[in-house]
């Protein structure tokens, strides 16, 4: 599969601070390299993800650390109001998205799988395939306009690759340096390398496109599927 992003705008809507680092920063990065607007849209606070000692504020902390990460990659930065374990498909939810998505028109959107790990995860996959989907809705107003249409949709790969069948990769062996930057913004998070209920992010990350290279025949790739259904895929 070869694609270029020029003049695309691709906005990634994901759960957390530093999931779109480990998911598609490379893809972001490669896209705007190539002359594409990027975005990412953070639905979560992170204020549950405290490392040892805790850190006072951390939702606060979080969300200065993706604003370094953002500034490292040149993209638009949206928050949510949710707190960690909090999220979940509702018309309000949809709503505040569907205005995110409007205010940013993207004509692609990356999203997390409804087969990943986390709860959050899976209810961001949720609410982003329905906001993107009314975002060209004209009888479901927001304060700004409706998009003329839907953008197309692609789910990301879960963290660990678990239940994951890609569809197509994206090469992102030049900017491996970039995720790592953006990863390395998220100091509260990196401490909590050696808390047993984690894992060394840098660690996973590396492994995992890695890995995605290694199936696509790159030195590093990130993996996605498309959605599929009608008027929701697009050729490119």
């Amino acid at each position: 599969m070869k694609l270029n992003f020029e003049q695309e705008r691709l906005l990634a809507v994901v759960a957390h601070p530093d999931d779109a680092e480990l998911l598609c920063a490379g893809t972001l990065a490669r896209a705007h390299q190539e002359g594409a607007a990027v975005g990412i849209c953070v639905l979560c606070q992170g204020d549950k993800g405290q490392p040892e000692p805790p850190i006072q504020n951390l939702a606060e902390v979080r969300q200065q650390e993706m604003h370094s990460a953002a500034k490292l990659l040149g993209a638009d930065l949206f928050f949510g109001d949710n707190p960690d374990g909090a999220l979940f498909d509702s018309l309000e939810r949809r709503r505040q998205l569907t205005e995110i998505i409007r205010q940013f028109s993207p004509t692609l959107v990356l999203a997390h799988s409804q087969s990943d790990y986390h709860a959050d995860h899976r209810a961001s996959s949720v609410i982003t395939e329905a906001a993107t989907w009314f975002s060209a809705s004209a009888g479901n107003q927001t304060q700004t306009p409706a998009l003329k249409q839907p953008p197309v949709l692609w789910w990301m790969d879960t963290v660990n690759m678990t239940q994951f069948e890609p569809h197509f990769y994206i090469d992102v062996s030049e900017y491996v340096d970039t995720k790592l930057a953006m990863l390395d913004c998220h100091q509260s998070q990196l401490q909590r390398g050696k808390d047993t209920s984690f894992s060394p992010l840098r660690d996973l990350m590396l492994q995992q496109c890695s890995a995605r290279g290694t199936q696509s025949g790159v030195s590093a790739a990130e993996a996605f599927q498309s959605h599929t259904a009608w008027k929701r895929c697009a050729a490119w």
